[in-house]
């Protein structure tokens, strides 16, 4: 009974948001009806992962102790500042003797 029990809260963790997913990508790519799909690309993250993959993630750390690893990394980079004296290309730039400043839009 209680294996049961774990197959299907695994499924619900697991298919539930991949299905979902599945079908907010094929209305938006679909563009119909089209009052839906500027709601779905309102609530689109501009960087980062959806909640099916993160759901997968954790799932996929929670049975693999180097995904846990994985994860925590790719936290640290985004957390990380990008400096110029660490090699990392220049997002501003202030000359003093020539009295301009440059300011880059990070990408």
């Amino acid at each position: 009974m209680m294996m049961l029990l774990g197959l299907l809260t695994m499924t619900v963790l697991v298919l539930v948001p991949f299905m979902l997913a599945s079908a907010r990508h094929v209305l938006v790519r679909l563009g119909r009806p089209k009052w839906l799909c500027r709601l779905l690309r309102a609530r689109t993250p501009r960087s980062g992962m959806g909640v099916g993959a993160t759901v997968t993630d954790e799932l996929h750390a929670f049975l693999n102790a180097g995904k846990r690893v994985q994860i925590e990394r790719r936290q640290e980079q985004l957390a990380l500042r990008d400096d110029t004296l660490d090699g990392a290309p220049p997002r501003m730039g202030i000359d003093l003797d020539a009295g301009t400043a440059v300011v880059r839009k990070g990408g």
